[in-house]
C-alpha cells in the first residue's frame, strides 16, 4: 500500500484543517487506517483509527470530540477533520495502513505502511 498524506498549514489556535491520505496499491476492505502525529522532541503518538470496510473509528482522549476520521471509497481516501485546534496539536501528522487484525490500533509498531508526514502548525 502507498500513502500520500497532504492538507497540513498553518492555522490560528480554534481553526479548522482538513488533512487527506490517499492510498494506492491494494484493496483496502481488509485493511485498517490510522493518523499518528509526533510532535518536536516527543515520540510518535497515536489520534486515531479508522476500518475500512466497516468505518468503525477510534479516537485518542486527547482529540476525542474535535478530530473525525472518514473515508471516501470512490477516492480510496481517508480523511481528518480536525476543529478547535489547540497549539499544542502542533506536530508532523502521518497516516498509515495495517490489515485489519488483532486489537492493538494504537502502536505505531503494527502499521506496515506509512506516508510521509504533512505539518500542521497551530498559532496561538
Amino acid at each position: 500500500v502507498q500513502l500520500q498524506a497532504y492538507g497540513g498549514g498553518l492555522v490560528q489556535a480554534g481553526g479548522s484543517l482538513r488533512l487527506s491520505c490517499a492510498a494506492s496499491g491494494r484493496t483496502l476492505s481488509s485493511y485498517r487506517m490510522g493518523w499518528f502525529r509526533q510532535a518536536p522532541g516527543k515520540e510518535r503518538e497515536f489520534v486515531g483509527t479508522i476500518t475500512w470496510s466497516a468505518g468503525t473509528t477510534y479516537y485518542a482522549d486527547s482529540v476525542k470530540g474535535r478530530f473525525t476520521i472518514s473515508r471516501d471509497y470512490a477516492l480510496n481516501t481517508m480523511y481528518l477533520q480536525m476543529n478547535s485546534l489547540k497549539p499544542e496539536d502542533t506536530a508532523l501528522y502521518y497516516c498509515a495502513a495495517k490489515v485489519n487484525f488483532g486489537d492493538n490500533y494504537f502502536s505505531t509498531s503494527v502499521y506496515p505502511f506509512w506516508g510521509q508526514g504533512t505539518q500542521v502548525t497551530v498559532s496561538s
